[in-house]
Protein backbone atom coordinates (compact mmCIF):
# COMPACT_ATOMS: atom_id res chain seq x y z
CA UNK A 1 0.00 0.00 0.00
CA UNK A 2 1.53 3.33 -1.33
CA UNK A 3 2.66 6.00 2.08
CA UNK A 4 0.77 9.27 0.77
CA UNK A 5 2.78 11.65 3.32
CA UNK A 6 5.81 9.80 1.86
CA UNK A 7 5.28 10.54 -1.09
CA UNK A 8 4.34 14.09 -0.50
CA UNK A 9 7.20 14.40 1.68
CA UNK A 10 9.43 13.60 -1.28
CA UNK A 11 8.07 15.88 -3.63
CA UNK A 12 8.37 18.80 -1.07
CA UNK A 13 12.58 17.41 -0.45
CA UNK A 14 13.07 17.32 -4.30
CA UNK A 15 11.91 21.31 -4.23
CA UNK A 16 13.86 22.00 -2.11
CA UNK A 17 17.10 20.20 -3.29
CA UNK A 18 16.20 22.90 -6.75
CA UNK A 19 15.63 26.08 -4.21
CA UNK A 20 19.11 25.17 -2.44
CA UNK A 21 20.60 25.40 -6.06
CA UNK A 22 19.53 28.16 -7.19
CA UNK A 23 19.83 29.78 -3.38
CA UNK A 24 23.46 29.65 -2.20
CA UNK A 25 23.73 32.26 0.54
CA UNK A 26 24.36 30.77 4.11
CA UNK A 27 20.95 32.17 5.30
CA UNK A 28 19.19 30.80 2.75
CA UNK A 29 20.76 27.50 3.13
CA UNK A 30 20.53 27.49 6.73
CA UNK A 31 16.44 28.11 6.74
CA UNK A 32 16.10 25.49 4.21
CA UNK A 33 17.93 23.15 5.81
CA UNK A 34 16.01 23.77 8.84
CA UNK A 35 13.26 22.88 6.69
CA UNK A 36 14.55 19.87 4.90
CA UNK A 37 15.07 18.61 8.75
CA UNK A 38 11.59 19.23 10.07
CA UNK A 39 10.51 17.09 7.11
CA UNK A 40 12.24 14.52 7.96
CA UNK A 41 11.32 13.83 11.42
CA UNK A 42 9.46 11.29 12.92
CA UNK A 43 5.85 10.88 11.52
CA UNK A 44 4.30 9.15 14.36
CA UNK A 45 3.66 9.66 17.63
CA UNK A 46 2.63 12.96 19.21
CA UNK A 47 2.99 16.24 17.97
CA UNK A 48 2.69 19.38 19.86
CA UNK A 49 3.34 23.11 20.10
CA UNK A 50 6.27 23.28 22.72
CA UNK A 51 6.05 25.71 25.35
CA UNK A 52 8.70 27.26 27.77
CA UNK A 53 7.65 27.90 31.36
CA UNK A 54 8.49 30.77 33.75
CA UNK A 55 10.13 27.99 36.23
CA UNK A 56 12.70 26.86 33.19
CA UNK A 57 13.80 30.66 32.49
CA UNK A 58 14.23 30.66 36.20
CA UNK A 59 16.72 27.85 36.47
CA UNK A 60 18.61 29.66 33.18
CA UNK A 61 19.95 32.50 35.53
CA UNK A 62 19.67 30.61 39.32
CA UNK A 63 20.94 27.26 40.66
CA UNK A 64 18.42 25.62 42.93
CA UNK A 65 18.91 24.03 46.35
CA UNK A 66 17.33 23.15 49.36
CA UNK A 67 17.09 25.13 52.41
CA UNK A 68 15.71 22.97 55.53
CA UNK A 69 12.45 24.47 57.44
CA UNK A 70 13.86 23.27 61.17
CA UNK A 71 10.70 24.43 62.95
CA UNK A 72 8.55 22.17 61.03
CA UNK A 73 10.82 18.54 61.75
CA UNK A 74 9.31 15.99 63.38
CA UNK A 75 10.99 13.03 64.82
CA UNK A 76 9.49 9.95 66.49
CA UNK A 77 12.23 7.54 66.41
CA UNK A 78 15.89 8.41 66.37
CA UNK A 79 16.86 5.14 65.29
CA UNK A 80 14.58 5.26 62.05
CA UNK A 81 15.43 7.20 58.62
CA UNK A 82 13.49 10.37 57.25
CA UNK A 83 10.59 11.22 54.98
CA UNK A 84 10.79 14.48 53.25
CA UNK A 85 8.37 17.09 52.28
CA UNK A 86 9.85 19.46 49.45
CA UNK A 87 8.24 22.62 49.35
CA UNK A 88 8.50 24.73 45.82
CA UNK A 89 8.01 23.95 41.83
CA UNK A 90 8.34 20.27 41.61
CA UNK A 91 10.49 21.28 38.30
CA UNK A 92 12.85 22.77 40.62
CA UNK A 93 12.15 19.49 43.19
CA UNK A 94 13.15 16.65 40.74
CA UNK A 95 16.41 18.83 39.32
CA UNK A 96 17.76 18.17 42.95
CA UNK A 97 16.19 15.11 43.04
CA UNK A 98 18.09 13.66 39.76
CA UNK A 99 21.46 14.50 41.99
CA UNK A 100 20.57 12.20 44.97
CA UNK A 101 18.11 9.65 43.70
CA UNK A 102 18.92 8.97 40.18
CA UNK A 103 17.74 4.87 39.52
CA UNK A 104 16.77 4.98 43.23
CA UNK A 105 12.69 5.43 43.44
CA UNK A 106 11.02 1.88 42.92
CA UNK A 107 7.70 3.83 42.79
CA UNK A 108 6.56 7.18 41.41
CA UNK A 109 2.82 8.09 42.32
CA UNK A 110 1.21 11.58 40.23
CA UNK A 111 -1.96 13.00 40.23
CA UNK A 112 -1.31 15.79 38.21
CA UNK A 113 -3.63 18.50 36.69
CA UNK A 114 -6.43 17.18 34.65
CA UNK A 115 -6.20 20.46 32.12
CA UNK A 116 -9.89 20.56 32.65
CA UNK A 117 -10.52 24.69 31.80
CA UNK A 118 -11.64 24.53 35.01
CA UNK A 119 -9.09 26.48 37.12
CA UNK A 120 -7.14 23.67 37.93
CA UNK A 121 -4.21 23.80 35.79
CA UNK A 122 -2.01 26.85 36.24
CA UNK A 123 0.96 27.38 33.39
CA UNK A 124 3.44 30.69 33.81
CA UNK A 125 0.86 31.69 36.54
CA UNK A 126 -2.36 32.40 34.33
CA UNK A 127 -4.99 29.10 34.79
CA UNK A 128 -5.54 27.11 31.10
CA UNK A 129 -8.91 27.56 30.25
CA UNK A 130 -11.34 25.99 27.94
CA UNK A 131 -10.71 28.94 25.41
CA UNK A 132 -7.05 28.71 24.92
CA UNK A 133 -6.16 27.51 21.71
CA UNK A 134 -2.54 26.08 23.08
CA UNK A 135 -4.18 23.92 26.53
CA UNK A 136 -3.11 21.26 25.27
CA UNK A 137 0.42 21.65 24.36
CA UNK A 138 0.59 23.86 27.07
CA UNK A 139 -0.13 20.94 29.79
CA UNK A 140 2.06 18.48 27.16
CA UNK A 141 4.73 20.54 27.56
CA UNK A 142 4.73 20.37 31.16
CA UNK A 143 3.90 16.99 31.73
CA UNK A 144 7.08 16.45 29.07
CA UNK A 145 9.74 18.08 31.37
CA UNK A 146 8.58 16.31 34.41
CA UNK A 147 8.30 12.95 32.89
CA UNK A 148 11.24 13.12 31.16
CA UNK A 149 13.29 13.51 34.56
CA UNK A 150 11.17 10.54 36.19
CA UNK A 151 12.42 8.27 34.21
CA UNK A 152 15.98 8.65 35.06
CA UNK A 153 14.92 8.87 38.76
CA UNK A 154 13.32 5.26 38.67
CA UNK A 155 15.13 2.22 39.28
CA UNK A 156 15.63 -0.98 36.83
CA UNK A 157 12.63 -2.36 38.35
CA UNK A 158 10.61 0.86 39.29
CA UNK A 159 7.06 1.76 38.25
CA UNK A 160 5.01 4.93 37.69
CA UNK A 161 1.53 5.69 38.41
CA UNK A 162 -0.36 8.52 36.64
CA UNK A 163 -4.01 9.48 37.34
CA UNK A 164 -5.76 11.26 34.41
CA UNK A 165 -9.17 11.13 33.08
CA UNK A 166 -11.21 11.98 29.87
CA UNK A 167 -9.44 15.31 29.02
CA UNK A 168 -5.97 14.29 28.51
CA UNK A 169 -5.92 10.69 28.57
CA UNK A 170 -5.35 9.78 25.19
CA UNK A 171 -2.65 12.37 24.97
CA UNK A 172 -1.01 11.19 28.06
CA UNK A 173 -0.89 7.58 26.63
CA UNK A 174 0.95 8.62 23.29
CA UNK A 175 3.24 10.75 25.44
CA UNK A 176 4.23 8.38 28.20
CA UNK A 177 4.30 5.88 25.36
CA UNK A 178 7.11 8.02 23.97
CA UNK A 179 8.69 9.42 26.91
CA UNK A 180 8.72 6.07 28.83
CA UNK A 181 8.65 3.55 25.97
CA UNK A 182 5.63 1.88 24.40
CA UNK A 183 7.00 -1.48 25.24
CA UNK A 184 7.16 -0.34 29.59
CA UNK A 185 3.33 -0.03 29.30
CA UNK A 186 1.64 -1.94 31.69
CA UNK A 187 -1.44 -1.28 31.78
CA UNK A 188 -4.60 1.30 32.19
CA UNK A 189 -6.37 1.16 35.17
CA UNK A 190 -10.14 2.22 35.61
CA UNK A 191 -10.69 3.36 38.79
CA UNK A 192 -14.93 3.57 39.85
CA UNK A 193 -14.89 7.20 41.76
CA UNK A 194 -18.59 6.26 42.64
CA UNK A 195 -19.45 10.33 42.27
CA UNK A 196 -21.31 11.62 38.78
CA UNK A 197 -19.43 13.99 36.65
CA UNK A 198 -22.56 15.93 34.89
CA UNK A 199 -20.48 18.42 32.67
CA UNK A 200 -20.94 15.45 29.87
CA UNK A 201 -24.49 16.39 28.01
CA UNK A 202 -25.12 13.07 27.10
CA UNK A 203 -22.94 10.43 30.00
CA UNK A 204 -22.53 11.37 33.46
CA UNK A 205 -18.62 10.16 33.92
CA UNK A 206 -18.19 7.70 37.00
CA UNK A 207 -14.56 7.13 36.24
CA UNK A 208 -11.15 8.20 35.60
CA UNK A 209 -7.69 6.23 35.02
CA UNK A 210 -4.81 5.95 36.12
CA UNK A 211 -1.70 4.66 33.53
CA UNK A 212 1.26 2.21 34.27
CA UNK A 213 4.52 2.25 32.96
CA UNK A 214 7.68 0.30 34.30
CA UNK A 215 11.42 1.62 33.55
CA UNK A 216 11.90 -1.42 32.60
CA UNK A 217 9.71 -4.08 31.57
CA UNK A 218 11.64 -7.33 31.35
CA UNK A 219 13.67 -6.33 34.67
CA UNK A 220 10.38 -5.68 36.48
CA UNK A 221 8.93 -8.69 35.33
CA UNK A 222 12.03 -10.98 36.14
CA UNK A 223 11.77 -9.33 40.04
CA UNK A 224 8.04 -10.53 40.06
CA UNK A 225 8.34 -13.61 38.31
CA UNK A 226 7.06 -15.39 41.50
CA UNK A 227 4.28 -13.26 41.97
CA UNK A 228 4.56 -10.90 44.77
CA UNK A 229 0.75 -10.46 44.62
CA UNK A 230 0.22 -12.64 47.85
CA UNK A 231 -2.48 -12.68 50.66
CA UNK A 232 -1.35 -13.20 54.70
CA UNK A 233 -3.03 -16.55 55.75
CA UNK A 234 -4.51 -14.58 58.64
CA UNK A 235 -6.11 -12.80 57.20
CA UNK A 236 -7.93 -15.88 55.33
CA UNK A 237 -8.45 -16.42 58.71
CA UNK A 238 -10.37 -13.78 59.41
CA UNK A 239 -12.20 -13.77 56.63
CA UNK A 240 -13.35 -17.37 57.29
CA UNK A 241 -14.53 -16.54 60.74
CA UNK A 242 -16.49 -13.34 59.74
CA UNK A 243 -18.22 -15.57 57.22
CA UNK A 244 -19.19 -18.32 59.53
CA UNK A 245 -20.10 -15.27 62.18
CA UNK A 246 -22.58 -14.03 60.02
CA UNK A 247 -23.70 -17.58 58.26
CA UNK A 248 -25.28 -17.65 61.34
CA UNK A 249 -26.96 -15.02 62.17
CA UNK A 250 -29.18 -16.19 59.24
CA UNK A 251 -27.52 -13.52 56.26
CA UNK A 252 -27.54 -14.00 53.14
CA UNK A 253 -25.25 -14.41 50.46
CA UNK A 254 -26.23 -11.01 49.29
CA UNK A 255 -25.90 -9.90 52.82
CA UNK A 256 -23.01 -11.18 53.82
CA UNK A 257 -20.86 -9.16 50.98
CA UNK A 258 -22.42 -6.28 51.93
CA UNK A 259 -21.29 -6.57 55.70
CA UNK A 260 -17.69 -7.67 54.61
CA UNK A 261 -17.11 -5.02 52.01
CA UNK A 262 -14.88 -2.85 54.46
CA UNK A 263 -12.59 -6.46 54.07
CA UNK A 264 -12.23 -6.62 50.83
CA UNK A 265 -10.10 -4.10 50.83
CA UNK A 266 -7.34 -5.77 52.78
CA UNK A 267 -5.24 -7.78 51.45
CA UNK A 268 -5.44 -4.74 48.86
CA UNK A 269 -5.54 -6.82 45.47
CA UNK A 270 -7.14 -9.99 46.44
CA UNK A 271 -10.91 -10.40 44.85
CA UNK A 272 -13.08 -11.84 47.76
CA UNK A 273 -16.22 -11.94 45.22
CA UNK A 274 -18.61 -15.03 45.63
CA UNK A 275 -16.25 -16.46 48.62
CA UNK A 276 -19.41 -16.87 50.62
CA UNK A 277 -19.57 -20.46 51.27
CA UNK A 278 -17.60 -22.35 54.31
CA UNK A 279 -16.90 -25.84 55.21
CA UNK A 280 -14.29 -27.09 58.30
CA UNK A 281 -11.83 -26.80 54.82
CA UNK A 282 -12.27 -23.12 54.71
CA UNK A 283 -14.13 -20.10 52.49
CA UNK A 284 -15.08 -21.20 49.17
CA UNK A 285 -16.60 -20.18 45.90
CA UNK A 286 -18.15 -22.16 43.87
CA UNK A 287 -16.73 -22.90 40.01
CA UNK A 288 -18.00 -24.64 37.20
CA UNK A 289 -17.47 -28.48 36.37
CA UNK A 290 -18.30 -27.84 33.19
CA UNK A 291 -17.23 -25.66 30.16
CA UNK A 292 -16.00 -27.72 27.83
CA UNK A 293 -16.82 -29.65 24.75
CA UNK A 294 -17.54 -33.90 24.36
CA UNK A 295 -16.83 -33.82 28.13
CA UNK A 296 -17.61 -36.50 31.08
CA UNK A 297 -21.38 -37.47 30.21
CA UNK A 298 -21.59 -39.65 33.46
CA UNK A 299 -23.83 -38.44 35.94
CA UNK A 300 -23.43 -37.74 39.56
CA UNK A 301 -25.39 -39.11 42.14
CA UNK A 302 -26.15 -36.11 44.59
CA UNK A 303 -25.86 -36.86 48.38
CA UNK A 304 -28.28 -34.13 49.34
CA UNK A 305 -31.33 -35.49 47.00
CA UNK A 306 -29.88 -39.37 46.33
CA UNK A 307 -30.97 -38.34 42.55
CA UNK A 308 -28.55 -37.73 39.59
CA UNK A 309 -27.78 -34.06 39.23
CA UNK A 310 -28.03 -32.67 35.89
CA UNK A 311 -25.31 -32.60 33.73
CA UNK A 312 -23.72 -29.57 32.57
CA UNK A 313 -24.15 -28.73 28.46
CA UNK A 314 -20.96 -30.38 27.00
CA UNK A 315 -20.34 -32.65 29.84
CA UNK A 316 -17.55 -32.26 32.88
CA UNK A 317 -14.53 -31.40 32.26
CA UNK A 318 -13.01 -33.82 34.64
CA UNK A 319 -13.38 -37.85 33.75
CA UNK A 320 -15.78 -40.40 35.80
CA UNK A 321 -12.37 -41.18 38.33
CA UNK A 322 -11.16 -37.63 39.12
CA UNK A 323 -15.09 -36.77 40.04
CA UNK A 324 -15.43 -39.66 42.65
CA UNK A 325 -12.01 -38.24 43.73
CA UNK A 326 -13.35 -34.64 44.38
CA UNK A 327 -16.61 -36.42 45.75
CA UNK A 328 -14.79 -38.12 47.99
CA UNK A 329 -12.44 -35.35 49.57
CA UNK A 330 -15.80 -33.30 49.89
CA UNK A 331 -14.60 -30.69 46.90
CA UNK A 332 -17.94 -31.04 45.24
CA UNK A 333 -20.81 -28.40 46.20
CA UNK A 334 -23.79 -30.07 45.85
CA UNK A 335 -27.08 -28.14 45.98
CA UNK A 336 -30.66 -29.53 46.94
CA UNK A 337 -32.81 -27.94 44.14
CA UNK A 338 -31.97 -29.02 41.12
CA UNK A 339 -29.18 -26.58 40.57
CA UNK A 340 -25.90 -28.10 38.59
CA UNK A 341 -23.22 -29.75 41.06
CA UNK A 342 -20.15 -26.93 41.30
CA UNK A 343 -16.75 -27.50 42.49
CA UNK A 344 -15.09 -25.62 45.58
CA UNK A 345 -12.36 -23.19 45.10
CA UNK A 346 -10.56 -22.35 48.50
CA UNK A 347 -9.11 -18.61 49.05
CA UNK A 348 -6.41 -20.20 50.35
CA UNK A 349 -5.66 -22.68 47.47
CA UNK A 350 -5.86 -18.83 45.55
CA UNK A 351 -4.03 -16.59 47.57
CA UNK A 352 -1.82 -15.41 44.44
CA UNK A 353 -3.86 -13.00 42.54
CA UNK A 354 -3.16 -10.54 40.04
CA UNK A 355 -4.21 -6.61 40.32
CA UNK A 356 -7.48 -6.18 38.21
CA UNK A 357 -7.44 -3.26 36.28
CA UNK A 358 -11.06 -2.45 36.94
CA UNK A 359 -10.90 -1.31 40.53
CA UNK A 360 -14.82 -1.22 41.35
CA UNK A 361 -14.14 -0.72 45.79
CA UNK A 362 -14.96 3.14 47.05
CA UNK A 363 -12.83 5.56 45.38
CA UNK A 364 -14.76 8.65 46.24
CA UNK A 365 -12.54 11.61 47.71
CA UNK A 366 -11.75 11.39 51.78
CA UNK A 367 -13.53 14.42 52.20
CA UNK A 368 -14.64 13.74 55.77
CA UNK A 369 -10.87 12.42 56.43
CA UNK A 370 -9.72 15.78 56.13
CA UNK A 371 -12.65 17.74 57.44
CA UNK A 372 -12.07 15.70 61.01
CA UNK A 373 -7.95 16.83 60.63
CA UNK A 374 -9.57 20.65 60.51
CA UNK A 375 -8.61 20.66 57.29
CA UNK A 376 -10.75 21.72 53.72
CA UNK A 377 -9.45 20.74 50.47
CA UNK A 378 -11.26 19.78 47.29
CA UNK A 379 -10.77 16.44 45.94
CA UNK A 380 -8.22 14.38 48.18
CA UNK A 381 -7.49 11.09 46.53
CA UNK A 382 -8.93 8.26 48.08
CA UNK A 383 -6.62 6.14 50.76
CA UNK A 384 -8.35 3.07 49.93
CA UNK A 385 -6.89 3.20 46.21
CA UNK A 386 -3.14 4.57 47.14
CA UNK A 387 -2.82 1.66 49.73
CA UNK A 388 -4.07 -1.12 47.59
CA UNK A 389 -1.51 0.01 44.80
CA UNK A 390 1.40 0.48 47.17
CA UNK A 391 0.77 -2.49 48.60
CA UNK A 392 2.33 -4.00 45.10
CA UNK A 393 5.34 -3.19 46.33
CA UNK A 394 8.10 -4.84 48.96
CA UNK A 395 8.04 -3.30 52.49
CA UNK A 396 11.61 -1.15 51.85
CA UNK A 397 10.21 0.69 48.77
CA UNK A 398 11.01 4.25 47.82
CA UNK A 399 8.10 6.21 47.19
CA UNK A 400 8.02 9.72 45.34
CA UNK A 401 5.17 11.69 44.84
CA UNK A 402 5.55 15.12 43.04
CA UNK A 403 1.72 16.09 42.90
CA UNK A 404 1.73 15.68 46.54
CA UNK A 405 -1.44 17.71 46.95
CA UNK A 406 -3.04 16.75 50.71
CA UNK A 407 -0.39 14.32 51.03
CA UNK A 408 -2.28 11.01 50.81
CA UNK A 409 0.35 8.78 49.12
CA UNK A 410 2.44 10.04 52.65
CA UNK A 411 -0.78 8.66 54.74
CA UNK A 412 -0.89 5.75 53.01
CA UNK A 413 2.50 4.58 53.05
CA UNK A 414 2.87 5.20 56.53
CA UNK A 415 -0.50 3.07 56.74
CA UNK A 416 0.62 0.60 55.17
CA UNK A 417 3.88 0.34 57.39
CA UNK A 418 1.97 0.23 60.55
CA UNK A 419 -0.15 -2.93 58.67
CA UNK A 420 2.53 -4.46 57.92
CA UNK A 421 5.70 -3.43 59.70
CA UNK A 422 7.80 -2.25 56.84
CA UNK A 423 9.48 0.12 56.16
CA UNK A 424 8.66 2.39 53.30
CA UNK A 425 9.73 6.05 52.77
CA UNK A 426 8.14 8.32 51.12
CA UNK A 427 9.45 11.81 49.47
CA UNK A 428 6.58 14.46 48.70
CA UNK A 429 7.34 17.83 46.35
CA UNK A 430 4.57 20.49 45.89
CA UNK A 431 4.23 24.19 45.68
CA UNK A 432 3.10 26.33 48.55
CA UNK A 433 0.37 27.78 46.46
CA UNK A 434 -2.71 29.10 49.00
CA UNK A 435 -0.04 27.83 51.47
CA UNK A 436 -1.12 23.99 50.36
CA UNK A 437 1.96 22.95 51.28
CA UNK A 438 2.02 24.81 54.79
CA UNK A 439 -1.41 23.94 56.53
CA UNK A 440 -2.45 21.23 53.99
CA UNK A 441 0.02 18.87 53.35
CA UNK A 442 2.59 19.10 55.79
CA UNK A 443 -0.69 19.65 58.42
CA UNK A 444 -1.76 16.50 57.41
CA UNK A 445 1.26 14.56 57.72
CA UNK A 446 1.61 16.15 61.31
CA UNK A 447 -1.99 15.30 62.32
CA UNK A 448 -1.67 11.46 61.69
CA UNK A 449 1.17 11.49 63.85
CA UNK A 450 -0.60 9.93 66.83
CA UNK A 451 -1.43 7.07 64.94
CA UNK A 452 1.30 6.44 62.57
CA UNK A 453 4.67 7.71 64.05
CA UNK A 454 7.08 8.83 61.71
CA UNK A 455 9.93 10.99 61.27
CA UNK A 456 9.28 13.81 58.94
CA UNK A 457 11.88 17.11 57.40
CA UNK A 458 10.75 20.09 55.57
CA UNK A 459 12.81 21.58 53.05
CA UNK A 460 12.05 24.41 50.64
CA UNK A 461 13.72 25.26 47.33
CA UNK A 462 15.69 28.65 47.58
CA UNK A 463 18.05 29.83 44.61
CA UNK A 464 21.79 30.76 43.79
CA UNK A 465 22.43 33.07 40.89
CA UNK A 466 24.73 31.69 38.63
CA UNK A 467 26.35 35.38 38.37
CA UNK A 468 28.48 36.78 41.01
CA UNK A 469 28.35 40.70 42.16
CA UNK A 470 31.12 42.65 43.49
CA UNK A 471 29.15 42.65 46.87
CA UNK A 472 29.50 38.58 46.89
CA UNK A 473 31.87 37.82 49.64
CA UNK A 474 31.48 33.76 48.65
CA UNK A 475 31.87 32.01 45.34
CA UNK A 476 28.92 30.23 44.31
CA UNK A 477 30.77 27.24 44.72
CA UNK A 478 31.41 28.34 48.78
CA UNK A 479 27.32 29.10 48.42
CA UNK A 480 26.37 25.43 47.38
CA UNK A 481 28.90 23.74 49.54
CA UNK A 482 26.14 25.57 52.31
CA UNK A 483 23.65 23.38 51.30
CA UNK A 484 25.63 20.24 50.62
CA UNK A 485 24.03 18.75 54.26
CA UNK A 486 20.25 18.68 52.55
CA UNK A 487 21.14 16.72 49.67
CA UNK A 488 23.12 14.09 51.86
CA UNK A 489 20.01 13.81 54.01
CA UNK A 490 17.56 13.60 51.25
CA UNK A 491 20.20 11.12 49.61
CA UNK A 492 20.24 8.73 52.48
CA UNK A 493 17.10 9.77 54.42
CA UNK A 494 18.80 10.56 57.31
CA UNK A 495 20.03 13.20 59.34
CA UNK A 496 23.39 15.06 59.99
CA UNK A 497 23.23 14.81 63.55
CA UNK A 498 26.88 15.20 64.09
CA UNK A 499 27.02 12.17 66.19
CA UNK A 500 25.86 9.18 64.18
CA UNK A 501 25.69 10.84 60.86
CA UNK A 502 28.67 13.84 59.99
CA UNK A 503 30.02 15.32 57.35
CA UNK A 504 33.70 16.01 57.30
CA UNK A 505 35.22 18.95 55.13
CA UNK A 506 38.20 20.63 57.47
CA UNK A 507 40.76 17.84 58.03
CA UNK A 508 41.70 19.26 61.50
CA UNK A 509 38.73 17.46 62.67
CA UNK A 510 39.59 14.00 61.21
CA UNK A 511 40.95 12.74 64.57
CA UNK A 512 38.28 13.71 66.94
CA UNK A 513 35.49 13.06 64.45
CA UNK A 514 36.68 8.92 64.44
CA UNK A 515 37.05 9.35 68.07
CA UNK A 516 33.83 9.69 68.74
CA UNK A 517 31.74 9.25 65.71
CA UNK A 518 28.95 5.85 66.99
CA UNK A 519 28.77 2.88 66.15
CA UNK A 520 27.35 1.79 62.91
CA UNK A 521 27.12 5.22 61.53
CA UNK A 522 27.92 6.87 58.30
CA UNK A 523 30.89 9.60 57.57
CA UNK A 524 30.82 12.23 54.64
CA UNK A 525 33.94 13.41 53.50
CA UNK A 526 34.77 15.66 51.12
CA UNK A 527 37.38 15.25 48.33
CA UNK A 528 41.07 15.68 49.04
CA UNK A 529 40.82 14.71 52.58
CA UNK A 530 42.35 11.15 53.23
CA UNK A 531 42.55 8.92 56.12
CA UNK A 532 44.87 6.23 57.37
CA UNK A 533 45.12 2.74 58.01
CA UNK A 534 44.68 3.45 61.43
CA UNK A 535 41.62 6.18 61.50
CA UNK A 536 40.31 3.69 58.86
CA UNK A 537 40.86 0.86 60.93
CA UNK A 538 39.33 2.49 64.10
CA UNK A 539 35.88 3.20 61.67
CA UNK A 540 35.79 -0.47 60.46
CA UNK A 541 35.51 -1.90 64.31
CA UNK A 542 32.40 0.90 64.79
CA UNK A 543 31.00 -0.50 61.72
CA UNK A 544 31.28 3.05 60.25
CA UNK A 545 30.42 3.27 56.46
CA UNK A 546 32.42 6.07 55.25
CA UNK A 547 31.18 7.84 51.67
CA UNK A 548 32.78 10.60 49.92
CA UNK A 549 30.71 14.05 49.39
CA UNK A 550 29.79 13.42 45.90
CA UNK A 551 31.28 16.01 43.41
CA UNK A 552 28.53 15.20 41.01
CA UNK A 553 25.97 16.97 43.00
CA UNK A 554 27.03 20.35 41.81
CA UNK A 555 29.72 19.65 39.38
CA UNK A 556 27.44 20.62 36.03
CA UNK A 557 26.47 23.88 37.44
CA UNK A 558 29.95 24.68 38.97
CA UNK A 559 31.44 23.89 35.43
CA UNK A 560 28.82 26.36 33.73
CA UNK A 561 30.02 29.47 36.01
CA UNK A 562 33.82 28.23 35.93
CA UNK A 563 34.65 27.27 39.06
CA UNK A 564 35.29 23.59 37.94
Amino acid sequence: MANISRQKRQKMLEFLNKLKQEHQDDDSLRALGEIETALNEKKYGLVWERHIEKVDEMLEHNIPVFCEEEDKKIVADENDGYNFLLEGDNLHSLKLLEKTHKGKIDVIYIDPPYNTGNKDFIYNDSFVDKKDGYSHSKWLSFMSERLEISRGLLSDEGVIFISIDDNEQAQLKLLCDEVLGSENFIASITRNTNSSKNQSLYISVSHEYCLVYSKNNVALSIKYSENKWEVDKNNIEEYKKRVSKLQKMGLSNDEITAELKELTNYPRFIDFTNYWYIDERGVYRKGDLGGVKNGNMTPMVNPLTNKEDPIPPGGFRYKTEKILELIKENRIHFHDDGSLPTIKRYLEENSKQRPKSIMSDDQRPDYKLLKDMGINFDNPKQMSFMTRILSIFDKNTKILDFFAGSGTTGHAVMQLNKEDGGNRKYILCTNNENKICEEVTYQRLKNIQDDLPHNLKYFKTDFISKYESDEDEETISEKMLEHIKELIELEHHIEIDNEKYITLDDEDELESIVENIKEDGKLFITSGIFLSRTHQRILDDKNVTVVDIPEYYYRSELKEVGEL
